[in-house]
């Protein structure tokens, strides 16, 4: 999918006819001397301008002393002055119509310095032209063989693009890419993000032809709306890897401190990443591995996996990692053994895994391999080898190699663990620098496995359209209006109950009483049981100031609980306005769900799901995504959540009605996105009930906007 109106000027920042490198210098030690030789040296075929006011030459380059000395257009120009220079240079280039400024030079946001940051920023824009940076490496580019960064050392060419909001750690990237043997295709330090963000450069990269994947690190979004369509746009053509740090309320903060930006709801991120198709690493290491693999492999036609291996502990652990990774065992045993007792010994076992034995030699090994990769039922092979006197690490080469051609050439998957001494180490460590599939550990190599089959089934699964109701938006603004004019910031119970009317959410009968007399009146009208609660724009949460009274089965446990919410209320805010309670049938059992929607600060409109009930903060069994949303997609979220089973019924109960849970969550969903005043939607319990029995919104929590 197209973006509408890609910005030109981002190709030219890939792929410039001109770059200027603003403070080029003679000095080795200078990171002006760095990124000119590198430009230089790298084969850069477009002009190229140094500029230095000492004028001269670099390099054998005639250098401009200032950029009117320039004669012709500036694509890209490179800035590596100190940080209290670096608005004059701005300004200079915006004079001379330059597109794009990539300001290596520091000093800025990352120190306080925000407001330079924002002026220089601020001024580009209003002149035309886009800032990469500050704070960054530079940018490197195949498809201009471009290497405008500071780093040392040829960049290996290849098809994996490389984001990273941090220079230091994508220097490290770089070296390891390097290390691995994998290619690049382009490389971007987004440092600051004080102007062009990683959801510009994946609009580029998503249609470029040379790039085919991306591996993104990332410490904080500021735009997730933006992030969200560019990530979906390039996932249905190509895999994302993403590093995101920030993971621990430690973590986030020291991400805010290190780049300025906010690390967000890690959970809220999680949940958007796998739902925009994104492949989510834990360390560059996993995300280096399924690089390699990825870049280096066919993706497969389907998920029938076989493990082959010569020792039987290592294969339970390697069935163990696929339970775990979500890889697919195939499991015919028919089939298997029609397949594989030709080729194993009488002693060994056709069943998944398929154990050729302790002394199996690397012909063994092959005949097993040959066997799989003639059948139809398999599309991947995990080859296990454990080292034995027997079959020693020297025969490696003769398995692994040839087989992993066959295979390639076939459009299935092989990927081997290798584990012994000294030799087989040394053997996997210079096969996985020539780019074969092997890893010293099954669960590295079942985690690769698990992420190209995530990606798979992510591309294979068409998305629906999105799902959206109608209902009358205009009454509940007219609400929200209301509460807003009287100054509240959030709605009252009887407020929050009509808007659920609107949306046709079922919710308890209930009277408001303003006095004992009504109350008592209200609760014979509703019939016994009943549950009363506060009714105050000063208490928000009702429980916590003992504002609540549930199954009431008479008048008199009615007067008792009148007087002691009034009690309560009084003791725990002294200063409310009590307008009285409210008298609400007593719900009957279901399975207790909560359904949260919010519109978060980076990412817009977002729904939650999970088990409710007074423990949803202990449990925190929920499940987030990102507004719209597909009915499929929202199915496979209340699936996702650990007590989806008692959605099913247990212990003989009968199944819940799931299709009025997705219909509350479309609902909601459809409030929280037309709705601009409402910020925040909570039902808590939505008591779900027998398949065709319904559910029902007991408590709505609605907070709305102060701005």
């Amino acid at each position: 999918m197209k973006a509408k109106n890609p910005d030109d000027r981002i190709k030219l920042l890939f792929e410039p006819r001109s770059v200027a490198v603003v403070g080029a210098s003679r000095e080795r030690g200078k990171i002006g001397y760095a990124v000119l030789k590198n430009i230089l040296s790298g084969g850069y075929r477009g002009d190229l301008y140094p500029i230095n006011p000492a004028g001269g030459e670099i390099e054998g380059i005639a250098v401009r002393r200032s950029l009117r000395e320039v004669e012709g257009d500036i694509d890209v120009a490179v800035v590596t002055i100190p940080s209290r220079l670096v608005f004059a240079a701005v300004q200079d280039l915006c004079r001379h119509k330059a597109k794009n400024a990539i300001i290596i030079s520091a000093g800025f946001s990352e120190i306080g310095n925000l407001e330079e940051e924002r002026k220089i920023t601020d001024y580009a824009n209003e002149h035309g032209m886009r800032i990469l940076g500050p704070n960054v490496f530079g940018i490197y580019s195949s498809s201009s063989d471009l290497n405008a960064t500071f780093v040392s050392g040829d960049i290996p060419r290849g098809h994996l693009a490389m984001i990273t909001q941090s220079g230091a750690l994508g220097l490290t990237l770089m070296g390891q890419a390097s290390v691995e043997h994998i290619g690049l295709s382009s490389i971007v330090s987004v440092g600051n993000k004080s102007d062009i963000d990683e959801s510009d450069l994946l609009e580029y990269l998503h249609r470029h032809d040379d790039t085919h994947m991306v591996l993104m690190y990332i410490e904080g979004i500021r735009n997730g709306e933006k992030f969200i369509a560019a990530l979906k746009n390039t996932t249905r053509v190509k895999p994302v890897v993403i590093i995101k740090s920030g993971r621990s309320q430690r973590g986030a903060m020291a991400a805010a401190s290190h780049t300025g930006s906010l690390a967000g709801s890690d959970d809220l991120f999680d949940a958007i990443a796998r739902q925009c198709g994104a492949l989510r690493a834990e360390s560059t290491k996993e995300a280096f591995n399924w690089c390699k693999f990825i870049t280096n492999n066919p993706l497969p036609h389907s998920e029938n996996t076989v493990i082959i291996t010569n020792g039987g502990g290592a294969g339970v652990m390697a069935t163990d990692a696929c339970e775990k990774y979500f890889v697919s065992l195939y499991d015919d045993a028919e089939d298997l053994k029609q397949t594989f007792a030709p080729v194993i010994p009488s002693f060994g076992s056709a069943k998944n895994p398929v154990d050729v034995t302790g002394n199996a030699s690397p012909a063994d090994y092959t005949k097993a391999f040959d066997a799989a990769l003639l059948s139809d039922n398999i599309h991947t092979v995990i080859g296990i080898f454990c080292e034995t006197a027997i079959v020693p690490a020297d025969d490696l080469k003769a398995m692994v190699e040839t087989n992993v051609q066959r295979y390639r050439q076939k459009g299935k998957l092989i990927i081997f663990s290798l584990f012994g001494g000294e030799n087989t180490s040394v053997y996997e460590m210079e096969a996985r620098r020539r780019g074969l599939p092997v890893t010293d550990d099954v669960y590295d190599a079942i985690s690769t496995l698990g992420a190209v089959y995530r990606y798979c089934r992510y591309v294979g699964d068409s998305p629906d359209e999105d799902a959206d109701v109608t209902m009358d938006f205009a009454a509940i603004d007219k609400i929200v209006q209301n509460a807003v004019a009287a100054k509240r910031y959030f709605l009252l119970a009887h407020e929050s109950q009509k808007i659920m009317e609107i949306a046709d959410i079922p919710i308890p009968r209930t009277i408001n009483a303003a006095t004992l007399g009504a109350a008592m009146k209200a609760a014979d009208s509703i019939g016994y049981p009943v549950a009363m609660k506060i009714i105050s724009k000063d208490i928000i949460h009702k429980s916590d100031a003992g504002g609540i009274a549930l199954d009431l089965d008479n008048s008199k446990e009615v007067v008792d609980a009148y007087e002691a919410i009034m009690r309560n209320c009084r003791a725990h805010v002294p200063h409310a306005m009590i307008e009285g309670v409210s008298i609400s049938e007593m719900v009957r059992p279901g399975v207790e769900m909560i359904i949260g929607a919010r519109r978060d600060v980076i990412f817009g409109p977002t729904i939650m799901v999970g088990l409710g009930g007074i423990y949803v903060e202990v449990m925190k069994d929920v499940s987030f995504r990102s507004l719209p949303l597909d009915r499929k997609e929202i199915q496979t979220m209340v699936k996702e959540i650990r007590s989806y089973p008692l959605l099913l019924g247990v212990r003989g109960e009968a199944m819940k009605d799931i299709n009025k849970l997705v219909e509350a969550i479309i609902k909601i969903g459809a409030i929280i996105r037309r709705c601009k005043g409402i910020t925040d939607i909570e039902i808590n319990p939505l008591v779900v009930y027998e398949q065709g029995m319904g559910a029902k919104a007991v408590d709505v929590r609605i907070i709305l906007s102060k701005g």
